[in-house]
């Protein structure tokens, strides 16, 4: 049975063979990218990264909206686009502690896209079913870990766009608390509300890197009880629910303390202001580009009901989140450390699903697909999503455990506890096993 354990254990690699190993990575990314589309565009030359920092020569991937000295990003767009920017500071915090950038991400149409379907470019595919999307709209990071590709990569998340790619995918994702990860450098959706994190295969591979971006913050209690969106849970299909009761079962089992809340009422309230601020802010950003031929008729249009929202209700949702996430804290989270809750609320649709030109296509569905995770960047605060087992089609599905602001480290630790007693993040996707099993024996 082929593995990923040479991926999962970089850290173990030693500094003389790295070299070495990264131009193999590059190599292998390039053969697996032939049947995964996950990749736009492979290392730059330019890019030098230290020799001797804490993430020495681990090769990583960025999502296709950073900009840097020699790549000016296409985010999901046939053609680069232009804005102006310094290079992107999370790359330069990666490359200075000695990561390797091996290359740039497929992603959807300005990241303005929940399952990773792109009218205009190559979709990235999901490496346990080819019939089924990714998740958007990180979606080539989060195949491109899951594939082992690389340690870890850079994503970005407005609405959910880590932690469904995350679901999808089989692996770890992580949103911060906003703010506390630069975005400078990388193609803004809606300010307000954006993220940029990462997707790696376990929070171990992670967290190394995760500290590399966060910086020297303090770290936060650790978490000890956890509340369950119950309701949330039983709105849930069966596949998906019975996955989560065990990744809920396997955090009982480290000694937290469980207990259930109703979220649900909650967490509409806050949405509303979420998908408010997205869809004002996304028009704003991108209000140039809509007349310019630039953009597929259905990405326009959807960006074009942002205009219509104006400046006092944008500017009252934006007040609204120190208020929002006093009264989350108080009336759902109350005494407990974080809150989970499925990060989908069904089953990953096949490509048939979210082709507008289909006769399958569910706008409902579509929407549906992020129910779950935009109120977290309204309230602004951090997630992991963890892979907690399959569905009836052998399709992933995680959870995501919410925190507040600023318990990222403790979050992360949390995962990672649970994964050294689970191996939910350790399988090998199924559509891409011959790959590997090949790529150990030597066969390509």
């Amino acid at each position: 049975m082929p593995s990923l354990r040479r991926f999962a254990e970089w850290r173990d690699v030693p500094s003389e063979s790295r070299e070495r190993e990264f131009a193999s990575a590059l190599r292998r990314a390039k053969w697996f990218d032939e049947r995964l589309h996950a990749f736009v565009e492979f290392s730059a030359a330019d890019r030098q990264s230290s020799h001797s920092g804490q993430l020495q020569s681990q090769p990583y991937a960025a999502k296709d909206l950073f900009i840097t000295g020699s790549h000016r990003p296409r985010a999901g767009l046939k053609e680069p686009i232009l804005f102006e920017a310094k290079p992107a500071a999370a790359l330069s915090l990666l490359d200075r502690a000695g990561a390797r950038c091996l290359g740039f991400t497929a992603m959807t149409e300005l990241a303005y896209e929940p399952s990773g379907y792109n009218a205009v470019c190559e979709r990235a595919r999901n490496p346990w079913n080819f019939g089924f999307v990714p998740g958007g709209s990180s979606s080539g990071s989060a195949v491109a870990v899951a594939s082992g590709l690389v340690v870890f990569a850079l994503g970005s998340d407005t609405g959910g766009s880590i932690r469904m790619p995350a679901h999808c995918c089989g692996v770890t994702g992580w949103k911060p608390t906003w703010g506390s990860v630069s975005a400078e450098g990388a193609l803004p959706l809606a300010p307000f509300l954006d993220c940029v994190g990462l997707l790696a295969r376990s929070a171990a591979d992670l967290a190394p890197a995760a500290d590399v971006l966060h910086g020297a913050q303090m770290l936060s209690r650790p978490i000890e009880t956890i509340a369950v969106a119950a309701d949330a849970l039983q709105e849930t299909e069966h596949p998906v629910r019975r996955a989560c009761e065990d990744g809920i079962a396997a955090l009982q089992a480290l000694g937290v303390a469980i207990s259930k809340v109703d979220a649900l009422a909650a967490i509409a309230k806050i949405d509303e202001h979420a998908l408010l601020i997205m869809q004002a802010e996304a028009a704003r950003t991108h209000a140039q580009r809509l007349d310019s031929g630039e953009l597929n008729p259905v990405l326009s249009k959807r960006l074009s009901k942002g205009l219509a929202i104006d400046d006092s209700a944008l500017a009252a949702s934006r007040a609204a989140r120190p208020v929002l996430a006093g009264d989350f804290a108080s009336f759902v989270l109350g005494d407990s450390d974080a809150l989970i809750l499925p990060v989908m609320p069904m089953r990953t649709p096949g490509w048939e699903d979210v082709d507008p030109a289909s006769p399958r296509f569910s706008g409902r569905q579509l929407y549906a697909l992020s129910r779950f995770c935009r109120f977290v960047n309204m309230l602004g605060w951090p997630a992991v999503a963890v892979p907690v087992g399959f569905d009836d089609r052998g399709l992933p599905v995680a959870i995501q455990i919410i925190g507040r602001a600023g318990s990222d480290r403790a979050l992360i630790a949390l995962a990672q506890a649970m994964q050294s007693r689970t191996d939910w993040h350790a399988r090998v996707p199924a559509a891409i096993a011959d790959l590997i099993a090949d790529d150990e024996t030597g066969a390509q």
